[in-house]
């Protein structure tokens, strides 16, 4: 797990080129805002977007969000200029999309600042089969993004209500995460009419371990901090779960049960960091 606990349950795209768009992204109450020069731009518009972007990070305004800035792919004839700027940024992370190797991510971290983080797109068949590699590649990686529009594309599959299709690659990214103490993010609910199935998408994403959603409209924004937030319950019984397991080691007995069930060193590891999530969110809530 990441060493740093922090909320990233919402991570939302803002397009670089939207200047409104760039404006209104400081009143959103997403964890994460990933300014965009990649998919929403159109290629007449790149040299602006990057400008407008490094323009609203020089104005400031952003605090307390992670702001990330998504950059073009190494294949790109925008992608050197982008990693240059976006390096030069006050922002705290760069986002590599379409990487496939390993190689991909040392070139771009070598490029990086002391104390700016890489984030990582999987986002094509091949990352999927390099997860592990990625993962590994650099110390200056802090997160995996799953990129799964660009994914079901690449594999032909349809999006279905419980994302079968892509249930190996979640848990492939998601190993590889936690193997080498990154965080995670899932990919984008595309339709912003069927709240219903968004919102069963984010419980799923949270299933499956992930640290928070990507999304594509401010909309989205709300329930994703909601479910992939601690529940009071769960906050309530993490409590006891630390408790007990204190007073049993202060009384100086080896084991623990609550509510019947037996506590173990895990348990109580996964408890602490719950409520270390819960005090994160309400310190970001109290300085939003």
């Amino acid at each position: 797990m990441p060493n740093i606990i922090r909320p990233r349950r919402s991570a939302l795209y803002m397009p670089g080129s939207n200047d409104r768009a760039l404006e209104k992204a400081r009143s959103l109450p997403a964890d994460i805002l990933i300014l965009d020069l990649e998919d929403a731009v159109a290629p007449a518009a790149k040299a602006t977007a990057r400008e407008q972007v490094i323009a609203a990070l020089a104005k400031g305004g952003y605090e307390p969000r992670e702001v990330v800035i998504r950059i073009n792919g190494p294949a790109t004839p925008w992608h050197a200029d982008d990693l240059a700027a976006a390096a030069a940024s006050p922002a705290a992370a760069v986002l590599l999309p379409k990487v496939e190797g390993a190689g991909q991510v040392r070139a771009a971290a070598a490029a990086l600042p002391a104390g700016m983080d890489l984030w990582c797109m999987i986002e094509t068949p091949l990352a999927i089969l390099h997860v592990e590699e990625i993962a590994a590649a650099s110390s200056k990686t802090r997160c995996l993004v799953m990129g799964t529009s660009d994914l079901a594309t690449d594999l032909n599959a349809l999006h279905t209500p419980h994302r079968e299709p892509f249930t190996t690659a979640l848990s492939l990214c998601l190993l590889a995460a936690r193997a080498y103490g990154l965080a995670a993010l899932d990919g984008v609910y595309l339709d912003l009419k069927n709240d219903q199935g968004y919102e069963a998408a984010c419980h799923q994403g949270r299933q499956f371990g992930f640290d928070g959603k990507t999304l594509i409209h401010p909309r989205q924004v709300d329930p994703a901090n909601r479910i992939f937030a601690p529940s009071d319950d769960d906050i309530a019984e993490a409590d006891i779960i630390v408790t007990a397991f204190e007073g049993a080691r202060a009384a100086g007995k080896g084991v623990v049960v609550v509510n019947g069930q037996l506590v173990e060193n895990l348990h109580v590891v996964a408890a602490r960091r719950l409520l270390a999530l819960a005090d994160a969110i309400s310190a970001r809530q109290r300085g939003a």
